[in-house]
């Protein structure tokens, strides 16, 4: 069993930064991608960024890049999501996310946190 635990959301206004981390915990494997969706109100949870184990390998949805950047640190088997520029419609919760590789977490992650709310305000 892995657990994910998410940290670092609340409010913002329009162009601020804001920091997410996701600690996993448990069986996660020799090896594993870790990466982030989200979901906004009333719309289906998307994409938004992952990392291979390396960290030599990043993908992002194209509506962040440029303004987010995901990174790692396998010591402490955490991933964090650095947010700048940040628009209203970035505002959502968002979501940890664990699998095999990145193709998959983009996919079908096998584990997943419980989520953190971002509000941007305009």
């Amino acid at each position: 069993q892995v657990l994910l635990e998410e940290s670092g959301g609340g409010l913002v206004q329009t162009g601020g930064s804001l920091r997410l981390s996701c600690a996993a915990s448990g069986r996660t494997g020799s090896s594993y991608a870790m990466g982030w969706f989200r979901q906004a109100p009333g719309k289906e949870r998307e994409f938004v960024a992952a990392i291979s184990w390396s960290g030599g390998f990043t993908v992002y949805t194209d509506s962040v890049k440029g303004r987010f950047t995901i990174s790692r640190d396998n010591a402490k088997r955490t991933v964090t999501l650095q947010m700048n520029s940040l628009k209203p419609e970035d505002t959502a919760v968002y979501y940890c996310a664990l699998a095999r590789t990145t193709l998959v977490l983009k996919s079908t992650p096998d584990y997943w946190g419980q989520g953190t709310q971002v509000t941007v305000s305009s």
